[in-house]
């Protein structure tokens, strides 16, 4: 199949625990006698993925029928890191930042998942060494960059300081940035373990990124913006509701990782693509990428959603160039290794790089 837009491309926001592949699932499935919803790739699929859409919610319980199967195994974790650098690069992804909770791979004990009772002795310190191990293999074999981004979750604000530490820890190893995800009903508290484990990371140097105003509103941002010092939005679509808001973030240039398809399976923008709130932004010229967030789930790849870019909402060859090298402008690799990414596109596109 012809790609939608066939030049290097960077790709920001896509999670590793939404990215494995279904024979990767079967098979630890059947090694660790763990049973799946389905025995086949397709019977599995049938339980795992879908395509009209449904509530936030009812979309994270799709990782409850799979997750049992890989989470607590270090062979697993290892080899799903590898997998997803393998399929970036066969999607002509040239840099990729992914991201992950290492307390839900580790398999530690959590509400309301019932998969987190069946706590094992991987602890999420070495779930990031093998990540980084998984990752670091891919990237040698398959001649693309990865880095990636630690995830603390919205439910278990407990888990946010031993995520800044690891992030600290693993800084020079892979890690480049801390997250947080998950139910966004649940706001921040300003003497959370979620702030202070954001502080720490603005401290350190750390980089920040938080899914906010996906299906929560644009005070969500606001709170990621100002309380957690985020230099990224995961979705971001909501800020359109705040007028003042949104131009603030215009101008100072907000990166907003955009996913087209995920926001139209999880409820997050209208049914409707040409009034999707990527269409604003490229009108307006915004900071943001375009993005496949859980591939497994949404079974698409990173075409899937250009395609939509491209078909519904009239995005050219020039915007696409312009949206990467926003991603590459935006990544959080340190200044010199940017510089090189910058370059590679630049030169891929045939484009003279901009002094401004």
């Amino acid at each position: 199949m012809e790609r939608v837009f066939g030049e290097p491309k960077v790709e920001l926001h896509v999670h590793l625990d939404g990215a494995i592949r279904p024979e990767t699932i079967l098979h630890f499935g059947k090694k660790r006698g763990i049973p799946l919803p389905g025995s086949t790739v397709d019977d599995l699929l049938k339980h795992v993925s879908y395509k009209t859409p449904l509530t936030l919610t009812q979309f994270l319980e799709k990782f409850d029928h799979y997750m049992p199967a890989i989470a607590g195994d270090r062979e697993a974790v290892r080899r799903i890191a590898y997998e997803l650098v393998e399929t970036k690069a066969k999607e002509g992804v040239v840099y990729v930042e992914v991201r992950y909770s290492p307390h839900l791979l580790a398999n530690c004990k959590v509400e309301p998942i019932p998969w987190g009772q069946q706590e094992g002795d991987l602890t999420p310190d070495e779930v990031v060494s093998l990540v980084n191990q998984g990752l670091q293999e891919g990237e040698r074999k398959f001649n693309i960059k990865v880095r990636s981004i630690l995830c603390c979750m919205r439910h278990m604000p407990s888990w946010s300081p031993e995520v800044v530490e690891l992030c600290k820890k693993y800084r020079n190893n892979s890690v480049v940035a801390i997250d947080l995800a998950g139910d966004e009903s649940l706001k921040v508290d300003t003497s959370s373990e979620h702030r202070k484990a954001y502080e720490e990371a603005e401290r350190c140097g750390i980089h920040r990124t938080v899914h906010a105003g996906e299906a929560g509103p644009a005070a969500m941002i606001k709170e990621a913006v100002y309380l957690l010092k985020a230099e990224r939005i995961g979705h971001g679509y909501h800020v359109l509701e705040d007028p003042e808001l949104y131009k603030e973030l215009l101008r100072t240039k907000m990166h907003f990782e955009v996913c087209p398809w995920s926001s139209y399976l999880t409820g997050a923008c209208l049914p409707d693509f040409r009034k999707h709130p990527a269409a604003q932004f490229r009108k307006d010229q915004a900071n943001y990428s375009i993005n496949t967030d859980d591939p497994l789930i949404f079974n698409s790849t990173i075409d899937k959603d250009y395609s939509i870019a491209k078909e519904y909402m009239g995005f050219t060859e020039e915007e696409f160039k312009r949206v990467n090298i926003n991603a590459a402008q935006s990544s959080f690799l340190p200044e010199k290794e940017k510089q090189e990414l910058l370059n590679t596109l630049y030169e891929a596109y045939g484009m003279v790089p901009s002094t401004s």
